[in-house]
């Protein structure tokens, strides 16, 4: 604290009291853009435009067509705690306007050379004299006339140049501008009737029509990916009406940047509102997750109070949980029929039975081939649409790690046979011995898995005819190398290759079983593990920036929001493999990774530009949860074991990307604890 002598209390000058005010209000070019344009809303305009230079540091300008102010009254309107909006204490009550201290151009025109034209609308319709007012840094300069069409004109120039401690605080331009236009996006989403047109220099940076309908003006804003996934709503309940859109659970981000709130129209930020929403979400989403909302919320407003912060972008209610109860029924309205996490799950592992739909159909298109050999052998092969065949038959083929079904691809590349040209890639009829996976020695930890050919099937491929067919029962595996003759006659699991590891089975179709050198019990996470293992083939690739080159360059039209995104994670792209270059909104891939083929690489980098994702590293930790088998997937022991086997030789087997175990282990002493052998 001060210890100096007692100082003698005085008024302090009108400038002081305007620049104090201003450090409330005007915060950033942002700041000023946002209180002139609802000046201008609450003028009745029905056509707003604003003009940037430099970020807004050096120029803002704002048009409108609205009723315009007095010449008279121009002198007031840049007076502090002048306004036309409340007359008494009641008012405050039954705020309808944006606007209504008389504090925001007072300060804005004490930090800056404020210049302001105004043509006022007559009874009859016509058009008044214009007339003209300039403040400068906070001295005003008389009124004089001049010259306007129509409604009013607003220029802030220079801000902050009499504040070098406030001005050194901005951002560059680019920064400030990118804040401007998402204050100017906000604004322009609550008055979808009204025109609104946003420029820096001589370069358009948005335009929205007047007349269009939200979701519309949603798609000038977010990329196709997300506003095609967003759903509507409108309900009233309890006195209030709840309207906007919101995400399917699908299309999630880890940021809650797309939850835009509107109270009467006005923008804010609120705590309560987004719980609400996200509490919809609860069992849709995980809490990582946020979805994509538009909400706007109408009430009496006598149930809000607006005057709680000096830039009005926060509100509070008073019942608070009569509104959350609201907006939890507004969102889940329109998430009905959509299933819990649970149930999309099991949706998604179900086979179909009677139509013989493959159970992934429901999943994500998998870009294959991707991480090498983790994707060479497929946990989940996808199944072949064919007539029901006995039990005893399918109970041969049901889940088989090294399905003849498999994709054909290049075990060591992963690229499909179509890049080899001296390599037959007609359809015919594979033997499950050729799709058998040869990991390279040099690259092994553990010794191979072998097994001899089995009996060749014919399997149908996929211009085959539906007629049935009699497949010729194939050979169970045969045992393991170095396995004594008795157990090859044993149905008990067989020793596992994995050096001191012994395979027991599956449990709840979730957990696989093994020993440890028969002292420790090993439960393991299939879905942790599988991710796990994906996780590092794909940061691995990405990681080691080798770029194919192109003949024909792949082209890709993007939405401004993507062309945004793209020039923030450009080097993030080159150092995967990735050269781009962009004209306009066409942007030309000419190499990518040699892992990808066309339409995977065009995938890839529609979900890196939508913003569903907050980075590269989680877009990878997205595709390994996506892609990895699911808890209640049957495996077969051969599948577990190679499972397993590439699970060990990951860098961090201990978590899988998310940070969930991939193990428990129980000692022999912990056992011996749980069955009471121990004490201690």
């Amino acid at each position: 604290m001060d210890a100096s002598p007692q100082k003698t209390i005085r008024l302090l000058p009108p400038e002081l009291s305007n620049q104090i005010a201003a450090g409330e209000v005007v915060e950033r070019p942002a700041s000023v853009v946002k209180e002139l344009v609802e000046n201008s809303l609450d003028a009745g305009a029905s056509n707003v435009l604003v003009e940037l230079e430099n970020g807004g540091q050096t120029l803002i300008r704002v048009t409108d067509d609205g009723r315009g102010i007095d010449a008279d009254q121009l002198a007031l309107a840049v007076t502090r705690h002048a306004t036309s909006k409340i007359a008494e204490i009641d008012d405050l009550q039954n705020i309808r306007s944006y606007g209504f201290r008389g504090e925001a151009l007072p300060s804005i025109a004490s930090v800056s050379r404020f210049r302001m034209i105004s043509a006022p609308q007559k009874e009859d319709g016509s058009t008044g004299e214009a007339a003209c007012i300039e403040v400068l840094y906070g001295s005003m300069k008389p009124v004089m006339p001049a010259a306007l069409n129509r409604g009013t004109l607003v220029e802030v120039s220079e801000l902050f140049s009499n504040i070098p401690a406030r001005l050194k605080f901005l951002k560059s331009p680019a920064t400030e501008q990118k804040k401007t236009q998402e204050l100017f996006t906000r604004l322009a989403l609550a008055r979808t009737d009204v025109s609104f047109i946003l420029k820096a220099g001589s370069r358009e940076l948005l335009r929205f029509e007047a007349g269009q309908t939200l979701a519309r003006r949603m798609g000038t804003l977010w990329p196709p990916a997300i506003v095609d996934a967003l759903r509507p709503f409108d309900i009233t309940v309890s006195g209030m009406h709840l309207h906007g859109l919101t995400s399917d659970p699908r299309s999630s981000q880890p940021r809650g940047d797309r939850m835009l709130f509107y109270v009467n129209g006005r923008a804010v930020n609120d705590r309560l509102l987004m719980r609400a929403v996200r509490q919809a979400y609860q069992g849709r989403l995980t809490s990582r997750d946020y979805p994509q909302t538009v909400l706007f919320l109408e009430l009496s407003p006598q149930e809000v109070d607006v005057n709680v912060h000096p830039a009005k972008n926060e509100v509070r209610f008073r019942d608070e949980q009569t509104v959350f109860s609201a907006v939890l029924r507004a969102a889940g309205s329109a998430l009905a029929g959509v299933p819990l996490a649970s149930g999309r799950f099991a949706e998604r592992e179900n086979v179909q039975e009677n139509t013989g739909a493959p159970a992934e159909s429901t999943r994500p298109a998998r870009p294959l081939g991707f991480w090498g050999e983790a994707d060479a052998v497929r946990i989940m092969p996808k199944k072949q649409s064919a007539p029901a065949m006995p039990a005893e038959e399918t109970s041969h083929r049901g889940a088989g790690l090294w399905e003849s079904s498999m994709p054909d691809r290049d075990f060591f590349s992963g690229l499909s046979p179509s890049r080899f040209p001296n390599r037959e890639t007609e359809k015919t009829p594979v033997s499950r011995a050729d799709t058998t996976p040869r990991p390279d020695p040099a690259l092994s930890v553990f010794p191979p898995m072998t097994e001899k050919a089995p009996a060749k099937e014919t399997v149908p491929s996929d211009s085959a005819s539906a007629a049935p067919v009699k497949a010729a029962r194939p050979a169970p595996p045969l045992p393991l190398p170095d396995m004594p003759e008795q157990e090859k006659k044993d149905t008990a699991p067989a020793p596992s290759p994995l050096q001191g590891f012994r395979y027991l089975g599956q449990v709840a179709r979730t957990y696989l079983v093994l020993s440890q050198n028969d002292e420790t019990l090993l439960l393991l996470d299939q879905h942790a593990m599988h991710e796990r293992i994906f996780y590092e083939k794909f940061r691995a690739n990405g990681s080691r920036g080798m770029a194919q080159p192109l003949l024909v360059p792949l082209e890709l039209t993007l939405h401004p929001a993507e062309t945004e995104r793209l020039m923030d994670i450009r080097e993030t792209l080159t150092r995967l493999g990735f050269e781009t270059s962009l004209r306009g909104n066409l942007c030309r891939v000419e190499s990518m990774p040699p892992e990808m083929d066309r339409s995977e690489a065009s995938a890839f980098l529609r979900e890196a530009l939508s913003g569903r994702v907050d980075d590269l590293e989680d877009r990878w930790i997205h595709h390994a949860c996506a892609t990895a088998i699911r808890a209640g997937q049957h495996l077969t022991p051969e599948d577990a074991l190679h499972l397993v086997q590439q699970w060990l030789r990951t860098e961090e087997p201990d978590f899988c990307p998310h940070g969930r175990p991939c193990a428990v282990t129980l000692e022999k002493a912990d056992m011996e604890k749980l069955f009471k052998r121990r004490q201690a």
